[in-house]
């Protein structure tokens, strides 16, 4: 059944003599990897973003080093399927998903979380650059034909909202997502094809995160 997962993913089977335990261990290696992925496009999917997002909000809380969190939606992406049909979409997704693969640092996640939406994490990303790398990113996708066809192209926007994580601040993957996830909305109201991000790195602390910041964890509890 392992082996068969993996011929349907498109992945070649592990190297070397079956049953033997580096075979096996490279088949569960496989797996693991296919289970962070996403099917359509390659990127990490919802479970490992989320994952991720958990992770870096923690390790930003201890080092105040700044992650800005982007939160991307293709525009209109409803016309694509009305107009050309749900394996036209596929292809916009796909085609989405490499140009922003190519566009960020080798550090940085790009992952699918739906449908049209993608989130991607940039570590050591200072707030002086945060628009610039998104920009750079919305103007890259707006100029990038995409064929549907063997002799169509069209060309696609996305709308981009961006958040830094609390610096020194315990919070929650949940709310770092929240805030990037309004801006989106700020940027699609405004009239898509364009980037909104908070105006600083220095987020305002929710009551939800006061709330986190004096809680007491159950290591202190049993101290």
């Amino acid at each position: 059944m392992a082996l068969q997962l993996l011929r349907q993913a498109g992945h070649a089977p592990p190297e070397g003599t079956p049953g033997t335990q580096m075979w096996l261990q490279s088949l569960i290696d496989a797996l693991v990897e296919l289970s962070s992925r996403d099917a359509l496009t390659g990127l990490a999917n919802r479970r490992s973003f989320d994952l991720a997002l958990a992770r870096e909000i923690d390790r930003v809380a201890r080092s105040g080093e700044p992650t800005l969190l982007l939160a991307l939606d293709i525009d209109h992406f409803k016309r694509v399927n009305d107009s050309w049909g749900h394996a036209a979409g596929d292809l916009v997704i796909k085609a989405t998903a490499a140009v922003l693969a190519e566009t960020v640092r080798p550090m940085d996640l790009v992952a699918r979380v739906g449908g049209e939406e993608f989130g991607i994490i940039l570590p050591n990303c200072p707030p002086a650059f945060g628009e610039t790398v998104a920009e750079r990113i919305r103007r890259k996708l707006e100029r990038t034909p995409i064929a549907i066809g063997p002799t169509r192209e069209i060309r696609v926007t996305v709308s981009i909202g961006g958040a830094y994580a609390p610096q020194w601040v315990r919070s929650t993957a949940a709310l770092w997502m929240e805030r990037a996830d309004l801006q989106l909305y700020r940027a699609k109201s405004s009239g898509r094809n364009l980037v909104c991000l908070e105006p600083s790195a220095v987020s305002t602390v929710s009551a939800e995160e006061k709330n986190l910041l004096f809680a007491v964890s159950p290591t202190q509890e049993h101290e």
